[in-house]
C-alpha cells in the first residue's frame, strides 16, 4: 500500500524519544510562513484540527496532518519526515533535543498514484 506520509529511522527514533517524555504526539504542517512550513511535533491532545486540516497518515503511530491549502503543493508528492542536527520550531517539541523536523518529498508513479485515487 502507498503511504502519503513516511519517516525515516531517525525521525522515527527521535518520535519515540519524545513520546518518552510528553506521551502521545501528533504532527501537523501548515505551509504558513515562519515554523508553519515545517512539520511541528506537539502532544496530541494540545493542537487542535479542524475543517481546514486533512489527516495524510501515521507515522511512528503518530497521526500527521497537514492544512488543505498546503496539501493541494504536496498531493503529487510522498512526504518522508527525516530529522537533522539544528533548532526546530519554536512551539516543536523537538527544540530541546538539538534536533528539528524537516520534510523532504518524492514525486509518485503513475501507479502509486493510480492506487492513492482508487
Amino acid at each position: 500500500m502507498v503511504e502519503r506520509v513516511v519517516a525515516t529511522d531517525d525521525a522515527l527514533a527521535l518520535i519515540d524519544t519524545l513520546k518518552e517524555t510528553h506521551g502521545p504526539l501528533m504532527f501537523h504542517q501548515s505551509g504558513g510562513c515562519c515554523d508553519g512550513s515545517s512539520p511541528m511535533c506537539y502532544p496530541r491532545d494540545e493542537f487542535r484540527t479542524g475543517d481546514s486540516d486533512l489527516l495524510l497518515g501515521k507515522i511512528g503511530d503518530t497521526p500527521f496532518y497537514m492544512s488543505k491549502d498546503q496539501y493541494e503543493y504536496w498531493k503529487h508528492t510522498q512526504l518522508i519526515i527525516d530529522v537533522v542536527d539544528g533548532r526546530g520550531g519554536m512551539f516543536s517539541l523537538e527544540g530541546p533535543e538539538g534536533k528539528r523536523f524537516l520534510t523532504r518529498s518524492r514525486i509518485f508513479t503513475e501507479e502509486e498514484r493510480v492506487q492513492l485515487n482508487a
